[in-house]
């Protein structure tokens, strides 16, 4: 996979397996980083509000140069981005955005946590990101991360003393923050927290400050800069020949769900660090200093360090092994410790070493990458030492603690291969992010388990434990069980084995879309979780609405293999929405939830059980014109929702953009930030103008202003601006009340305004030619009104429309004001095509 080929360039990356990845094989280098890491104490925290916002220069510096372990507290997963490699949005793009953070940690060195808020979209001032999400949450997470984690500096990305001037979410996140470090070492705050955890108190917090924040590199460069820490991030590693910079550009070019692929860079770059609380260092290219970051700082630590030091002085980049033996003491050393913080943490790390300086391989595969409750499971195991130390295998211990005997001297370089089956227990729980277990709130996720706060992903219930003898010391090591097979395209790929329901089903469509009163057929996809399911299927019936048959039957053979069943479903006579779900029962039992599988190269293949109710609307909707050419942005399932309605889509290559194919459309409908991201229609916006002015409507969707691919947007004068209306329910004002497009073919009110989801619309026009009308205003609380959201131009015979309103978001929920608008849209100066209008109540 690409992303291991450009993991392994870095100096220094986790030695555990990751999940669904293949097993990290570090070279000699690697684990003499690794080592050297060994002996430093010390811990960083780098906070902020969602995936991407992290700095990862300042991450892997504080990782790979200074040794400190690092991580990355995002208060939210990102569930309110737009998502550029894919259909998913809202809880799926969080557990997308998971996994890209997850892989970014993996370049850099660091690790991750996040809090339980969730983001719900943009939100413009602190007191507003404060009223959704649950501040005292929210801060009681930030709280525990904190307890937890026990860093000695904390660096907010954000500054806590500017709400108003950025996202809300990023203000609230510094301000959160610094608060939380005036409580973490008070035992009457969150007492609750510290029956598994203790207080602790960070010594020094900073704002890692740049040009950005005083507005220019000149402000900047002017600026007093005595409170100022300044760090040159950009230093050179001769052991993986690269520079901190262009580890920290690998690491940001995993964020690629938001389009965040990044160059490298060579030579100086400085970051600067401005204290916020705590003592300034008097040597200020020291953050820790003042602080004891060797094993003094642990009763009983200080033989264990100068034992580590000898480790990494003597060290045989030829014959890593070498090294095992006071590894080993080192760790018996450890396990006699009382303190229990940086035992346990290095305990594991030294644990990953040892086996890293062994060339040790163990592996647990199933046969399947699912299983389901009380089900039988085969392995195959592997293990392998690629070492002259002498090991042996004791024994392994399954996941229901059933320890089997082996006692095998594992001779070096030869491969040990064994069969074992056993039993997952009944009460074993479904694998799912564990925070999408139970409805939230727009503002938080609900986590029933309390233990699990903070962590990044639900932990693997399915493990096998390795117990080794290493110099006559017998050393746990524990690896999740996994599932690999051949691609023979990618070749070996692994996946996560997991624990799905006996059966799953949901609808094939998330939304459904009934523009009159005829029935139609919908289908339910069944998934079979093991082999030989027998039940029944059938979905809720509400009031006014028809579904027949009540129930079908369903038999599948295989696990993992789906079959479909149709029921017809007969709106009602008026407009409509409503919430269907499916249910199959098995042997007296219910099963409501579905399985969605998210598989992209560059995370590890995820499994999501949740429910997932799809709408059906009785829309009241009338349409002008039919065939509809769509040029796709950065994927939205604006083409899916049209079909819906009954319009005939065609995707448009930007090759396919000539005159003779555009004759044959209606209109054309521009993707979201299609201007950003397809570069060649740069050379294709004079053949669109054409279009229009030969009597064609184009309809362009929102762009950002930043990175256009086109120099000109618009026949006419047209320039976007960062405006944007976040309030879901914000009043919307009717600018032009005679406007085609609020009343042909369908009168649009107030009512098709209600119902819409996470916001109005984004990066709205502020400037614009007199050609242009403006059709509705808007504004969020305490501003002024914006009426850039929807500008129609009539050019030559035909229509252009640009539009900022998130169509995106209101289609896939089924908002049925969002559609009757934009039909009207699409058919702007049809007036040969006799159709009446319809008005609406």
């Amino acid at each position: 996979m690409k992303n291991q080929v450009l993991a392994a360039l870095t100096i220094l990356l986790s030695l555990s397996v990751s999940f669904a990845q293949q097993p990290k094989k570090p070279n000699a280098a690697e684990i003499h980083e690794s080592i050297k890491k060994l002996n430093f104490l010390g811990s960083v925290l780098y906070l902020a509000a969602h995936p991407d916002d992290e700095n990862t220069n300042m991450i892997s510096y504080m990782a790979n140069h200074v040794k400190a372990r690092t991580a990355y507290l995002s208060l939210t997963r990102g569930d309110g981005g737009q998502n550029l490699i894919g259909p998913e949005i809202r809880e799926l793009l969080g557990v997308i955005r998971t996994e890209e953070l997850l892989a970014a940690r993996r370049t850099d060195g660091g690790e991750q946590f996040f809090t339980r808020a969730n983001d719900f979209g943009y939100s413009k001032h602190p007191d507003e990101t404060l009223s959704i999400w649950n501040k005292d949450e929210v801060l009681s997470d930030v709280v525990l991360a904190i307890r937890k984690f026990q860093p000695d500096v904390i660096i907010n990305r954000f500054d806590h003393r500017s709400p108003g001037t950025t996202h809300g979410h990023h203000t609230s996140s510094a301000m959160l923050s610094v608060e939380a470090f005036d409580l973490t070492n008070n035992a009457s705050k969150y007492p609750e927290q510290l029956y598994s955890t203790s207080t602790w108190q960070p010594k020094r917090m900073f704002f890692n400050t740049s040009y950005w924040f005083y507005g220019s590199q000149e402000k900047f460069d002017a600026a007093d800069k005595s409170n100022l820490l300044a760090i040159d991030t950009g230093v050179y590693f001769p052991s993986s020949g690269l520079s901190n910079t262009e580890i920290s550009s690998l690491s940001r070019s995993q964020h690629k769900s938001q389009g965040f692929g990044n160059t490298g860079t060579r030579g100086s770059s400085m970051e600067y660090i401005e204290l916020i609380k705590g003592d300034m260092p008097t040597d200020k290219s020291n953050i820790f200093e003042g602080i004891d970051t060797t094993w003094n700082r642990v009763k009983g630590g200080e033989p264990i360090g100068t034992l580590l030091a000898e480790v990494e002085q003597e060290y045989d980049f030829k014959n890593p092994s070498a090294s095992i033996p006071k590894l080993v003491k080192a760790y018996t050393m450890i396990q006699k410790l009382d303190e229990t913080h940086w035992k346990t943490l290095k305990t594991e790390d030294l644990k990953s070493v040892i086996a890293a300086c062994a060339g040790l391989y163990l592996e647990a595969a199933a046969t399947h990458n699912w299983a389901t409750a009380n089900e039988d499971v085969d392995l195959n195991i592997e293990v392998i030492n690629r070492s002259g130390e002498p090991i042996t295998l004791q024994s392994i211990v399954n996941p229901n603690t059933v320890s089997i005997s082996k006692n095998i001297k594992l001779e070096n370089n030869i491969k040990y291969n064994f069969d074992e089956h056993y039993k997952v227990n009944s009460n074993t729980k479904i694998t799912t992010p564990y925070w999408l277990t139970e409805q939230g709130s727009l503002g938080m996720y609900y986590v029933e388990d309390k233990s699990l706060i903070g962590q990044p992903e639900t932990p693997r219930s399915q493990n096998i434990t390795f117990n080794l003898s290493i110099e006559n010391i017998t050393i746990p090591f524990t690896k999740p069980i996994v599932y690999k097979t051949n691609d023979p395209v990618k070749g070996e790929v692994y996946k996560p084995f997991d624990i799905v329901p006996v059966v799953a089903s949901q609808l094939s469509e998330p939304v459904l879309i009934f523009e009159n009163e005829i029935p139609k057929q919908v289908a339910v996809i069944v998934t079979a979780g093991k082999d030989n399911v027998e039940g029944s299927v059938s979905l809720n019936t509400p009031t006014d609405w028809t579904i027949s048959p009540k129930s079908l039957p369903i038999s599948i053979a295989h696990r993992g293999e789906t079959k479909t069943v149709f029921f017809t479903v007969t709106p009602p006579k008026t407009q409509s929405e409503v919430k269907i779900t499916s249910s199959v029962t098995v042997k007296g039992t219910s099963y409501k939830k579905s399985i969605i599988e998210i598989d992209y190269d560059h995370i590890p293949f995820q499994t999501v059980v949740m429910p997932q109710p799809s709408k059906f609307v009785r829309l009241d909707i009338i349409k002008k014109g039919q065939n509809i050419g769509y040029i796709q942005g950065a994927g939205d399932v604006v083409p899916e929702s049209l079909r819906q309605i009954g319009y005939n889509v065609a995707i448009i290559n930007p090759e396919a953009i000539t005159p003779s194919n555009l004759t044959h459309f209606d209109a054309i409908v521009v993707g979201i930030r299609a201007y950003n991201t397809v570069d060649d229609l740069a050379y294709k916006q004079q053949t669109l103008f054409d279009y229009i002015k030969g009597g064609g409507n184009l309809i362009v969707q929102y762009n950002t202003s930043r990175g256009l691919k086109v120099d000109t947007l618009a026949p006419y004068k047209l320039e976007l601006s960062r405006d944007r209306v976040t309030d879901e329910e914000a009043k919307v004002t009717f600018l032009d009340p005679t406007n085609e497009l609020l009343n042909v073919p369908n009168k649009i009110t107030q009512k098709d305004f209600e119902g819409w989801t996470q916001e109005r619309g984004l990066y709205f026009p502020n400037v614009w030619g007199d050609e242009f009308t403006p059709v509705l205003g808007m504004h969020d609380k305490n501003e002024s009104e914006k009426s850039g959201s929807l500008l129609v131009a009539k050019y030559g015979k035909g229509h252009y429309i640009y539009t900022g309103l998130s169509f995106f978001r209101e289609f896939p929920a089924g908002v049925s004001g969002a559609y009757r608008l934009f039909a009207n849209m699409l058919s702007i100066g049809k007036e040969n095509i006799n159709t009446e209008s319809k008005l609406v109540d």
